[in-house]
């Protein structure tokens, strides 16, 4: 509990690291390996079967996460050596993307066929606009409070809570802007500034809580919305971080 609490700041790094050490101490167990008795042959046995059923990308989270883990134990003098230092993950090179991007057109449908009556749909709408206006990844946008909209000059600009605790601001487009103050107007929470910008809806209503969305709710908010779009690409939140991106790129950005 020590290592995941205290080392680890990032509320997803410490669920997936969670995931990767459990995974590979109960291979440990079954292979009646006291950690004291563990080698490198024996993680990098690990890796080879962890390679056949899991991404190259997801092997080599997997395998920092026992190094990094190991290495404390270490420190602590539970292992004499981290028997995960000297084994190597699975080469991976990244040429192009693999999220799948919309086409502009396609992303207009889907606006387009979000209501603009509820809150619920205004939430959305404000939400995919953050996504593809902001290129932030999902826990960024959903990290946001009301306050972290706010004026600039004759614009609007928005503050990303980025990795590692960072801030990045950004401009608003004007109709980010739009879409974020028509859900924020409609919600009645402006006045809320340390409150979440996006929250979670009570069951099936349209009053929102004052918790902030979860990710798997806002994965089945994109994935709802598209399909009542008639958009059969199987979209994502990153969606619309690397259609973003693409756009941005093909307008002669770097």
């Amino acid at each position: 509990m020590e290592f995941f609490t205290a080392n680890i700041r990032n509320p997803n790094t410490r669920r997936a690291y969670a995931r990767a050490c459990s995974t590979f101490f109960s291979w440990c167990e079954q292979q009646n390996l006291d950690p004291v008795d563990i080698r490198p042959f024996h993680v990098a046995a690990w890796v080879e079967q962890l390679q056949q059923t899991v991404a190259a990308p997801s092997v080599k989270q997997q395998l920092a996460a026992v190094r990094m883990l190991c290495d404390w134990l270490v420190a602590g003098q539970i292992l004499p050596v981290n028997p995960a230092a000297s084994v190597r993950g699975p080469k991976h090179v990244v040429r192009i993307g693999k999220a799948p991007a919309l086409e502009a057109g396609e992303w207009r449908r889907l606006m387009a066929a979000i209501p603009r009556e509820k809150v619920r749909d205004l939430r959305d709408r404000a939400l995919i606009a953050v996504l593809s206006y902001s290129l932030a990844r999902i826990g960024a946008a959903l990290a946001l409070r009301v306050e972290d909209i706010r004026p600039q000059g004759a614009g609007w600009v928005l503050r990303l809570h980025e990795k590692g605790g960072k801030h990045h601001v950004m401009p608003c487009h004007h109709t980010l802007a739009e879409a974020v103050h028509a859900y924020l107007q409609a919600a009645g929470i402006g006045e809320d500034r340390r409150g979440w910008l996006f929250r979670s809806a009570k069951g099936r209503g349209d009053a929102l809580s004052t918790l902030p969305m979860a990710q798997t709710d806002a994965w089945r908010m994109v994935r709802r919305r598209a399909a009542a779009a008639g958009i059969a690409t199987p979209i994502s939140c990153h969606t619309f971080r690397a259609a973003g991106i693409a756009a941005y790129l093909g307008d002669g950005g770097t």
